[in-house]
């Protein structure tokens, strides 16, 4: 039998950490609704006619407006979107629209959402992998990682690889333009590499 004594219970410590993790229980959960609000252009439309309410927004994009209504709330409550309570409408603030909407905005955000989503769907994969020692290869992850990754950093590299990257590296420009060849292996949608 042990001898060792549970710490004493400091509230104070108790509330602070519960607050977190109630914190980041509500960002894991918002995580998958950014994913919704890519993929049925909800961002896209908000961006490009708001002022919207839920109605509106739902007629723009197809959607049922009970869904967008809660959506809205949420996504104005995590400071996504703009709420204004006079006319009951959302709308998007330049920020956000560059975080969401555009896809070749070097800030453009939605990528890391997809690729938290891979995590949550490869969990039993990572959970065997701590168990037996071996990886989980990058071709066996949930499709989300590689869209996501691409989504991510395309807008980096389409800003940079070209116009300072390349160049910033010894005779790698001349190389290229000379016929150089890359081998672009296991970097997932070869974005970079197209570019």
């Amino acid at each position: 039998m042990s001898t060792m004594q549970a710490p004493a219970l400091d509230e104070v410590r108790l509330h602070e950490f519960l607050g977190k993790m109630v914190s980041d229980l509500g960002a894991a959960a918002n995580a998958s609704l950014v994913l919704t609000g890519d993929k049925l252009g909800l961002y896209r439309a908000l961006a490009e006619h708001g002022p919207l309410d839920s109605t509106e927004l739902a007629t723009r994009t197809g959607t049922a407006e009970r869904y967008v209504r809660e959506w809205l709330a949420t996504q104005a409550a995590s400071g996504y979107v703009e709420y204004q309570a006079e006319s009951e409408t959302f709308w998007m603030n330049a920020e956000q629209q560059l975080a969401f909407t555009n896809p070749d905005s070097p800030v453009l955000m939605t990528g890391g959402f997809y690729a938290v989503a891979s995590l949550m769907a490869d969990e039993a994969k990572i959970t065997e992998a701590f168990r037996t020692g071996d990886g989980v290869p990058w071709g066996d992850h949930h499709q989300c990682l590689f869209c996501g990754t691409e989504k991510f950093f395309r807008p980096s590299y389409q800003a940079n690889l070209v116009q300072s990257w390349i160049p910033a590296l010894d005779g790698v420009h001349e190389a290229l333009t000379r016929g150089g060849k890359v081998a672009d292996v296991g970097c997932g949608h070869g974005a970079s590499t197209l570019i």
